[in-house]
């Protein structure tokens, strides 16, 4: 019977979600790569697939409770019962408080909070089962308040209560649970920051690495990186933790 370990990671289409998922498989795990349809993941399942990977593309939508259903049991399926979970999938509705939605507020909540609640409470039987997990969720130095991003500071907040909680309720069956809190990536999000902000991306990004101590801006494989040890055998005693990959100290 094979030894693979079988990762989820969501929003695995592009940006971080697809360097994590393509590290992981280079670390030898069996990696379904999750977005809303299972054609936008084809770039990182060939990716993958062409360095000698193995690799799925599941389409589904994280906020909903029988698509996560379904996808869970494809990868079951597919690959085999996932022990790891990656919750990366995420995204912004920007604008200020008194601007801001009720659907800006519901739709950043959904993907991001009920999306990895969805996920991880899908696949953390599996784990249970197998004596051994890794949960990996993505929170931001926006949960330490950003403006404009009232919405997405709250959820990547949540996303740091949600992984404490995990861990204590998880530990004793081997199962771990970190978060990691980026900071400036160059992502199309980040890209897609500048262009509201009314900005060259060049200009944001020197501007950017100015402020940071490392003097420079992160790359997706920076976070990989990050999950990678999370991931690890050897990050077996390392659970509830945040670690903020920003290039320098954050609070």
């Amino acid at each position: 019977m094979s030894t693979q370990k079988i990762a989820i990671v969501t929003g695995a289409a592009r940006g971080i979600g697809s360097a994590i998922a393509k590290r992981l498989a280079s670390d030898g795990l069996a990696v379904a790569v999750l977005d809303l349809t299972e054609d936008s993941c084809a770039d990182t399942v060939s990716a993958i697939t062409e360095a000698g990977g193995k690799a799925i593309a599941v389409g589904a939508d994280v906020s909903d409770e029988a698509s996560v259903t379904a996808a869970i049991e494809k990868v079951v399926e597919e690959l085999g019962p996932p022990t790891v979970v990656v919750n990366n999938a995420g995204i912004i509705r920007d604008n200020m408080l008194f601007k801001m939605t009720v659907d800006d507020w519901d739709a950043v909540m959904g993907v991001h909070l009920r999306g990895a609640f969805n996920v991880t409470k899908a696949a953390q039987k599996h784990m249970v089962d197998a004596g051994w997990g890794r949960i990996v969720n993505l929170s931001s130095t926006s949960a330490l308040g950003n403006r404009g991003q009232a919405n997405y500071s709250a959820a990547k907040a949540g996303m740091q209560g949600f992984t404490k909680t995990l861990a204590i309720e998880l530990g004793k069956f081997g199962v771990t649970a970190n978060a990691i809190a980026p900071g400036f990536i160059e992502t199309e999000m980040t890209h897609a920051t500048a262009e509201r902000m009314g900005v060259p991306f060049e200009d944001f990004k020197r501007a950017s690495a100015a402020q940071i101590p490392v003097n420079r801006i992160g790359v997706p494989e920076d976070i990989a990186h990050t999950a990678s040890f999370f991931i690890s055998e050897g990050a077996g005693f390392v659970s509830g933790q945040v670690i903020y990959v920003a290039g320098g100290p954050k609070d």
